[in-house]
């Protein structure tokens, strides 16, 4: 038998039982529109860790403190207070090649309060450049410039959220906002300068809901964020590098600067880059992806045996017409191509179904759903198509060797007898 009569035999013996054959793909349908919606999914969930990483800024390194050792028990990397404003002075002074500019930031949680608002702000503590290295938009007024950092200027800057909850009605620039620290024990009066643009929710900092006021503001005026030698502590310092630059290197020489000024042999500090964390996001958005496709795949196995399953009913069925095929000449081998084409055109129709199924159930998630301020969005792979597909079809190859095996092992002449 040639290809075309394959499968125009393979097509008659399943329009033959319309209802059966529909009942077994619908496994195979299932199995492969869950994989590509699963994995849309998570290649979604990849792509916005990605946008929100890159959202940061470019070129960017990350400092951070180290973690704490304490009666012989080290705590979490950030639990040490070993990075300091100065360690950034120390980098600049250093004249590192490739870096571009280098801020020092420190944030913590207050309270902004206004006449008829209050309204729980996260104050970040920072210097002229932070906007710039953020790529952050004003839509009204200034940042933080260089003056207000040295003359340690009671000047404050609104995200987007912020702004719009303390002073709905109102532009914020030029009035006051009182800023609540620690419990109401710290209260200062800041004057709003600037507003920044509507951002988003993104990694670290939420900047829609965060006021950004000088670090040397805080340095001057709280004694406790000081270490005993009367340097500033900070949480982060952020360093943009030119375009191409090497940063393997950079970071050896950043490292090499914080290990000569903290005097200590190891570091007591973490450096990263934007592309590790956006490295290290991607793999483990990979994994989690692959995991929801590999539970998806179970579906998939479970419509595999739907097609064995009937396609061995089938051949039990069909005992008679085997018998009168082998009479008429033909071979072990033309049994075996007839009920496996038979299997592999079921479970191909099932997996084109389900591809189209899956592409037309993940174009209508993207952006549609929200969970706990998480939207669902939803990215189709071209290889998560042929992964689907061509398991699909493994499948019905597999699930129809063993009854075509079965079918060609019959004897013609007691076929033949079967009623």
């Amino acid at each position: 038998m040639n290809f075309k009569d394959l499968i125009l035999i393979s097509l008659r013996a399943i329009a033959s039982n319309g209802l059966r054959s529909l009942l077994t793909t619908l496994g195979i349908i299932i199995g492969v529109s869950s994989v590509i919606i699963l994995m849309s999914v998570g290649q979604g969930a990849v792509k916005g860790v990605i946008d929100e990483l890159n959202a940061l800024g470019t070129n960017l390194i990350f400092i951070e403190p180290g973690s704490s050792d304490e009666s012989g028990q080290k705590g979490a990397a950030g639990s040490a207070i070993t990075l300091t404003r100065e360690d950034g002075e120390a980098i600049i002074e250093a004249q590192i090649p490739d870096v571009v500019y280098v801020t020092s930031m420190i944030d913590f949680g207050a309270q902004a309060i206004t006449p008829s608002n209050n309204v729980g702000v996260q104050v970040v503590g920072t210097e002229s450049m932070y906007s710039i290295m953020r790529g952050l938009n004003l839509s009204e007024g200034r940042f933080i410039d260089e003056d207000d950092v040295e003359k340690k200027a009671l000047n404050m800057v609104l995200g987007h959220t912020i702004s719009e909850q303390l002073f709905p009605e109102d532009s914020p620039v030029g009035k006051n906002v009182r800023l609540s620290i620690a419990g109401g024990r710290i209260i200062f009066n800041f004057r709003v300068v600037g507003v920044t643009s509507e951002r988003g929710a993104g990694v670290g900092v939420d900047d829609d809901n965060a006021v950004f006021i000088p670090v040397s503001t805080l340095q001057a005026r709280i004694s406790f964020i000081k270490n005993p030698t009367g340097e500033t502590n900070v949480n982060n310092i952020i360093i943009q590098t030119a375009e191409g630059a090497d940063e393997l290197e950079i970071k050896e020489s950043i490292s090499q600067v914080l290990l000569d000024k903290h005097k200590v042999t190891s570091p007591d500090f973490i450096i990263e880059s934007q592309k590790d964390l956006i490295g290290a996001a991607g793999e483990i958005a990979n994994i989690l992806s692959l995991l929801l496709g590999g539970i998806a795949g179970i579906s998939l196995a479970v419509g595999g045996i739907g097609v064995m399953n009937i396609m061995l009913v089938s051949v039990t069925e069909r005992t008679r017409e085997i018998g009168i095929r082998r009479a008429v000449g033909a071979t072990k081998g033309d049994i075996i191509k007839q009920f496996v084409w038979e299997a592999l055109t079921l479970s191909s129709m099932g997996g084109i179904i389900g591809i189209i199924l899956g592409m037309i159930i993940s174009f209508s998630l993207d952006g549609r759903f929200t969970f706990d301020e998480f939207t669902v969005r939803t990215v189709i792979q071209p290889w998560s198509i042929l992964i689907a597909f061509a398991v699909s079809f493994g499948i019905g190859l597999v699930s129809g060797v063993y009854p075509a095996f079965r079918a060609s092992r019959l004897d013609p002449i007691l076929a033949l007898r079967n009623e």
